[in-house]
C-alpha cells in the first residue's frame, strides 16, 4: 500500500511552534521584554501541567458517564434514525455495505460528544470506502463528504468543555450548549453543501479519470504500512451488560418522572417557564439533568452502572497524562508570545478583522490552533476558563472550542488508514466548514452573552 511520504515534512503544528517561540525571542529583544519571557516559559510550564491535573477528574468523570452511553447501545439507536439521511447523501456506497454502518456510527458518536468512540468507527468507515475505490489513492466524493460531515458535526452535547467550565467554577458551565449547538449547526450545513457542490463539479470536470498522487502534508501521519491496514474491531461491552427486565425498565422510567415532577415545581415556584429556563435550568439543572438521564438510560438498557463509569473513568485519566506534554509545548510558546508583546502587536493589527465577528484579541490563538491540534487549542482554552471562568473571552473559546474539530489530524488519520495521498476538496470542504463554525462561534456567543 502508498505510503504518505519516505521522508515527511515538518507538521503544521510544529511550523506553529518554532514560529511563536522565534517570533517572541527576537521580538521580545527589541523591545526589551527579555526578562518577561524568559519568566513567562517557566510559569507557562508550571501552569500547563497544573491544568492537566485539574482535568483528570473531570474527564475521567464524563468518560465514565459516556461508557454507559457506548455499553448501552445509544449510537446505534441514533444510526438506525439516521440511515435513510445517510442513503441520500452518499449514493455512490451500496446501503448495506460495512462503510455506511461505520460512518453512521461515527457521526453518532460525535453527535453525542463521543470522540473518543468516534475515531475508531472513523478509520473503519474509511478503510471500508477505500475498498470500493476505484481509483485507489485518491480520495472519493464519498470519502471527501464524510471528512466534512466528520469535521464539522453537529455538537449535541460538548461535555467536555462543559465540564472544564464547571471545574473551573463557572457559574453558568452549560450556557455555551446552545450556541455550539446552533454553531455546528451551520458548519455543518456548508460542511455538506460545499462537499456536495464541489464533487459534482469534479465529477462534470472528469477529474477522477487520470489521478495524480499529491503528498498530504498534515499532522500525525500513519505512514506505516501496518497501521493504514489495521481494521478497528467494534467495541465489545458484554462484560458491562445484564439482562434488563421489567423492574429495571420501571427504575429508569421512575428516575425521569421524578426529576420531570421536580422540574414542574420549580417552575411554579418561579412564577414562569422562561425565567426558570434561562436562569436556573441552564445554569445549574442541565448538568444534573444530563447525568440523571445517562443513569436513566443505563439502568433501562442492563448497563452496571459503577462499573462502567470506572471503566470509562480509566481511560479519560489516561488521555489527561497523555496531553500534558503538548500542553506544556504549546502554552509555553503562547505565553512566551504573549510576554515578548507580540501577541499585542498582532491583535492591534487583526482588531478591525477580528470586531466584526466579536473575537477577542486573547481567544484568538486558539482559534489559529483550533484546526492544527485539539491538545494545543484545550490548552488554551482551559487557561482562559482557568483564569476568569465568567468572562466573556472564556464564554467565546469554550463554545469555539465545542463549535470545531481538529481538522489536519482527522484528515491524516482518517486517510492515512487507507493510504489516501490525493486528497481532492476534501480539505476545501472541511476547512470552510471549520471556519464558518468559528465565525458561528463569535457571533452567537455574543448574542447569548448579552442575554444572559
Amino acid at each position: 500500500m502508498t505510503q504518505l511520504n519516505s521522508s515527511p515534512k515538518p507538521s503544521a503544528i510544529n511550523l506553529v511552534f518554532v514560529a511563536f517561540v522565534a517570533v517572541a525571542i527576537i521580538f521580545a529583544a527589541y523591545t526589551n521584554k527579555m526578562e518577561a519571557v524568559t519568566k513567562a516559559s517557566f510559569e507557562s510550564a508550571k501552569t500547563a501541567v497544573g491544568l492537566a491535573i485539574d482535568l483528570i477528574g473531570v474527564m475521567a468523570l464524563w468518560l465514565g458517564l459516556v461508557r454507559v452511553l457506548e455499553a448501552g447501545g445509544l449510537m446505534y439507536t441514533l444510526a438506525k434514525y439516521l440511515k435513510p439521511l445517510m442513503a441520500r447523501l452518499f449514493p455512490d456506497v451500496p446501503p448495506t455495505h460495512p462503510a455506511m454502518g461505520a460512518m453512521i456510527l461515527n457521526i453518532s458518536a460525535n453527535m453525542l460528544g463521543l470522540g473518543n468512540a468516534a475515531t475508531p468507527f472513523g478509520i473503519k468507515a474509511m478503510f471500508e470506502l477505500n475498498k470500493i475505490n476505484p481509483f485507489k489513492g485518491t480520495a472519493t466524493n464519498a470519502m471527501c463528504l464524510f471528512l466534512a460531515i466528520n469535521t464539522s458535526s453537529i455538537a449535541l452535547f460538548p461535555l467536555g468543555v462543559i465540564g472544564v467550565r464547571a471545574a473551573a467554577n463557572s457559574s453558568d458551565p452549560a450556557g455555551i450548549w446552545l450556541p455550539t449547538l446552533l454553531a455546528t449547526l451551520c458548519s455543518t450545513v456548508v460542511g455538506v453543501a460545499v462537499a456536495l457542490w464541489l464533487g459534482k463539479r469534479s465529477k462534470k470536470s472528469g477529474e477522477l479519470k487520470s489521478p495524480e498522487p499529491e503528498l498530504l502534508d498534515v499532522d500525525n501521519n500513519l505512514a506505516a504500512e501496518g497501521e493504514e491496514s489495521e481494521v478497528v474491531e467494534e467495541p465489545d461491552y458484554s462484560h458491562l451488560l445484564y439482562p434488563a427486565g421489567t423492574i429495571s425498565k420501571l427504575v429508569a422510567w421512575l428516575f425521569m418522572l421524578g426529576f420531570i415532577g421536580s422540574w414542574v415545581y420549580g417552575v411554579v415556584r418561579a412564577g414562569n417557564i422562561g425565567g426558570f429556563f434561562n436562569q436556573d435550568f441552564l445554569s445549574h439543572w442541565l448538568m444534573p439533568a444530563l447525568m440523571l438521564s445517562i443513569i436513566a438510560y443505563g439502568v433501562g438498557r442492563g448497563v452496571k452502572i459503577y462499573e462502567a463509569v470506572t471503566e470509562g473513568a480509566k481511560q479519560g485519566f489516561d488521555i489527561a497524562i497523555r496531553i500534558i506534554p503538548f500542553l506544556v509545548a504549546i502554552l509555553v510558546a503562547i505565553g512566551m508570545f504573549r510576554a515578548s508583546g507580540a501577541m499585542d502587536a498582532i491583535a492591534n493589527i487583526l482588531n478591525p478583522i477580528t470586531s466584526l465577528i466579536q473575537l477577542p484579541a486573547e481567544v484568538l490563538p486558539m482559534a489559529l490552533i483550533r484546526p492544527l491540534s485539539g491538545g494545543g487549542a484545550l490548552g488554551i482554552m482551559s487557561e482562559l476558563v482557568e483564569k476568569a471562568p465568567d468572562s466573556y473571552s472564556a464564554f467565546v473559546a469554550s463554545t469555539m472550542m465545542g463549535s470545531t474539530e481538529t481538522t489536519f489530524y482527522v484528515l491524516a488519520v482518517y486517510f492515512g488508514a487507507a493510504g489516501i495521498t490525493r486528497i481532492r476538496h476534501a480539505l476545501v470542504a472541511a476547512l470552510l466548514a471549520d471556519a464558518t463554525g468559528l465565525i458561528a462561534a463569535c457571533f452567537l456567543s455574543s448574542i447569548f452573552w448579552n442575554l444572559g
